[in-house]
């Protein structure tokens, strides 16, 4: 038998990693709470602990706001709902170019995304992330890392 809610709520929660990808791409940092919850946990693949929106919204201003147009591509998404909780699965492609060079170089960080999300009285909202990324290519200068500063 089919669990409709469990469809549902999985489908809520994939347009949350979608969301999440459009906030990156527009900057609308104020957006953030829309699809993290504000006592979120966080390791952004440096193997340093973060809690909280403000961690999470300065982590990801410090290497956007330095760069021009972004693209996160989120994909091969999976879901496992239990009640009041899931967790998902989601590789991630970040394309990030120069400020104002379309041309120019660019940086590429491939990864995925293993997220532990609650549903809370606003929805479904990201309680944990854990980053791992795969590769990154490119010029790191354009989001203001050295290659050095890379795992």
């Amino acid at each position: 038998m089919i669990d409709l809610q469990a469809l549902l709520d999985e489908r809520e929660i994939s347009r949350g990693l979608s969301r999440f990808a459009r906030i990156l791409d527009t900057k609308s940092w104020d957006e953030l709470p829309e699809v993290f919850a504000h006592d979120l946990t966080f390791d952004y693949g440096t193997g340093e602990e973060q809690q909280g929106m403000e961690a999470l919204r300065a982590n990801m201003t410090r290497f956007l706001d330095r760069c021009g147009n972004t693209q996160h591509l989120i994909g091969s998404i999976l879901v496992d709902v239990d009640g009041g909780r899931a967790v998902s699965r989601a590789y991630v492609q970040a394309r990030h170019q120069g400020v104002g060079d379309p041309t120019g170089p660019v940086f590429d960080s491939n990864g995925e995304y293993i997220d532990r999300w609650e549903r809370r009285g606003e929805g479904w909202r990201i309680v944990r992330r854990d980053a791992v990324w795969a590769t990154n290519s490119g010029d790191s200068a354009v989001i203001g890392l050295r290659a050095s500063n890379l795992k």
